[in-house]
């Protein structure tokens, strides 16, 4: 029997990516996004579309419940939908922070609670959480997106412990940069944001930063190469980490004090400020 997939924000980069090769490993694969037209490619694969909004729960359930009547079960999640509202904690508008956690985290945990009842029935299941290692490290300028990504790592912690006795296995993947729109919708959103206001040379700096990185972002069909791997294992790891400065960052942040890591960070906005 194929294994039933459901990943979030398809119409793009990695969920895309993992869509396509996932249709090529066997598996029965359902994309779902907000923007459907977006999707078209992924048909003649053998995808199935569904237009889903994570931050709309009657989406969420329909989606589901469409998944369940046509299939009769779901094997696995994968929560890959999100984007990041970047600008300085002080400038991003309450409301702006509020939808970044509603996408981010409330809708990656809303669509787990409806998938779970499921998985509890079938005593088996696996559950995919794409975080960042901005959820394990924090820029200047990405405070509410860092906010997010941390506590998704948080709340996959304990959902872990908790369904680990029904035979459900949560898996964290902490992709570094890649090479998707996300990038750029993002330094566009840090313009409009705080490119004005008195963090207007440290967005400089970030966009900057960001523009001198492109070359070296890793291609998202790397991050789909290793969802496939951990969901084809027995005993999936807890956290796979891939894609641009991914090691270094994760090395550094282990071993160096919150201050050094700090500085560290600092003296490369301000190497770009001058």
């Amino acid at each position: 029997m194929k294994k039933v997939v459901l990943i979030t924000g398809a119409s793009a980069g990695m969920g895309k990516e993992a869509v396509k090769l996932l249709l090529q490993e066997g598996y029965t694969v359902y994309g779902a996004a907000r923007r459907v037209d977006k999707m078209k490619e992924l048909l003649p694969y053998g995808a199935k579309v569904l237009k889903m909004d994570v931050s709309d729960d009657d989406s969420m359930v329909s989606g589901i419940n469409e998944i369940i009547k046509n299939e009769g079960r779901i094997d696995i999640l994968i929560n890959n939908a999100g984007f990041g509202a970047y600008g300085a904690v002080e400038d991003v508008h309450i409301e702006d922070a509020r939808y970044q956690l509603e996408v981010n985290l409330f809708g990656l945990a809303r669509l787990t609670q409806l998938v779970l009842p499921h998985m509890r029935k079938q005593h088996s299941g696996k559950i995919v959480n794409i975080t960042s290692i901005g959820g394990k490290m924090a820029t200047p300028l990405g405070g509410w997106y860092h906010a997010s990504k941390y506590a998704v790592e948080g709340l996959s912690d304990s959902l872990r412990l908790e369904v680990k006795p029904f035979g459900i296995d949560v898996i964290l993947i902490e992709p570094g940069g890649i090479k998707t729109e996300w990038q750029d919708i993002a330094m566009e959103n840090l313009e409009k944001v705080s490119g004005h206001t008195a963090y207007q040379n440290l967005t400089k700096s970030a966009i900057n930063i960001n523009e001198k990185g492109q070359k070296q972002l890793t291609d998202p069909v790397v991050i789909a190469k290793l969802i496939a791997k951990a969901i084809r294992e027995k005993k999936p790891g807890i956290r796979y980490a891939a894609g641009y400065m991914t090691g270094i960052v994760l090395f550094l942040k282990r071993w160096l004090s919150d201050s050094m890591f700090d500085k560290m960070i600092m003296s490369q906005m301000s190497s770009l400020q001058r």
